[in-house]
């Protein structure tokens, strides 16, 4: 099979994601990030909610931070949530530049974490933010707590070809980075390409909504990184037990079978110490939606773990 053709409909899947449903069952309220500076993370906005112990929510991209409200509304009695939009992304404001803009979204949030004195917050990241989370912990492994990782891969590019580089995933990178700066896609086409990665017709009518008012060139110059930035031999860096939730339903047209992606997430992540891997049985890639009882349940039950585990 034709290595970018059969790459396309994962990195669909991965990459060009998630939205906040149309209507959401809980009221969220939040308050501004105390004493927070705005101007020392350009590169995204957050809305805190809650009290207790810190977590912070990573979208993916195309997204805003209102993908995770049921998340919150879940979680805002026992957390301090820490909501994260990034610039450009499901009709937020673009930054001033795209240049290295996932590395700057990585350095700011690691500043952010200082700045607010926040103590190892459990990181909670989907596609993009999950690739985020585990790029925090490898950066500066003492900065963040435990990893939720919602259908993320450390090396995206390296999906059908495992001994891939990152300096020979560059060309198709770069190819992808011109075709998607041109503008954006339309409507129909951009509907049709997430019609397969979540159940819900309204859910899906807003992640198309979210993809197009999100803006080309930050989009583009973010898929250029993760295509681009392989994290696969620096996980043993990572000292944080680490939930990885996959989804395969979605790939499942293409001939990906549960034990196919399963296998693929083993051996991506081979090399992070502390990990397990669990797959949903039916959820597509928004496991937050397709699956949200399994995916409170895994979350929750590995959090009571790892804070037992602490004591």
């Amino acid at each position: 099979m034709n290595f970018a053709a059969s790459l396309r409909p994962l990195l669909a899947a991965l990459l060009l994601t998630t939205a906040a449903p149309a209507a959401s069952a809980a009221t969220i309220t939040s308050a501004p990030t105390t004493g927070d500076n705005a101007a020392a993370h350009p590169n995204f906005t957050v809305k805190v909610t809650g009290k207790g112990q810190p977590m912070l929510l990573i979208p993916g991209l195309t997204c805003p931070g209102a993908v995770w409200d049921e998340t919150v509304a879940h979680y805002q009695k026992q957390y301090q949530c820490h909501v994260v939009s990034l610039a450009g992304f499901g009709g937020q404001a673009s930054a001033a530049t795209t240049t290295a803009f996932l590395q700057g979204v990585r350095d700011q949030l690691l500043g952010y974490i200082k700045a607010q004195k926040l103590s190892k917050p459990v990181v909670v990241g989907h596609s993009l933010g999950g690739f985020m989370g585990l790029w925090l912990s490898a950066t500066q492994p003492e900065a963040v707590g435990p990893l939720v990782i919602l259908d993320s891969l450390p090396f995206m590019s390296a999906i059908q070809n495992p001994g891939l580089t990152a300096e020979a995933a560059k060309p198709m990178a770069e190819g992808m980075r011109q075709q998607m700066s041109k503008g954006k896609m339309p409507a129909a086409a951009q509907r049709q390409m997430v019609s397969s990665l979540v159940t819900d017709t309204a859910r899906l009518t807003q992640v198309t909504r979210w993809g197009l008012t999100s803006d080309p060139a930050t989009v583009a110059q973010a898929m250029y990184e993760l295509m681009t930035t392989d994290l696969r031999q620096d996980l043993v860096r990572i000292q944080q037990p680490t939930l990885v939730l996959g989804a395969w339903a979605a790939y499942q047209q293409y001939g990906s079978t549960l034990e196919s992606t399963r296998a693929i997430f083993a051996q991506q992540y081979a090399r992070l110490p502390q990990h397990r891997i669990e797959m949903s049985a039916a959820g597509k890639h928004f496991l937050m939606y397709d699956d949200t009882q399994w995916f409170f349940s895994q979350a929750d039950a590995f959090l009571k773990q790892t804070a037992v585990s602490k004591k």
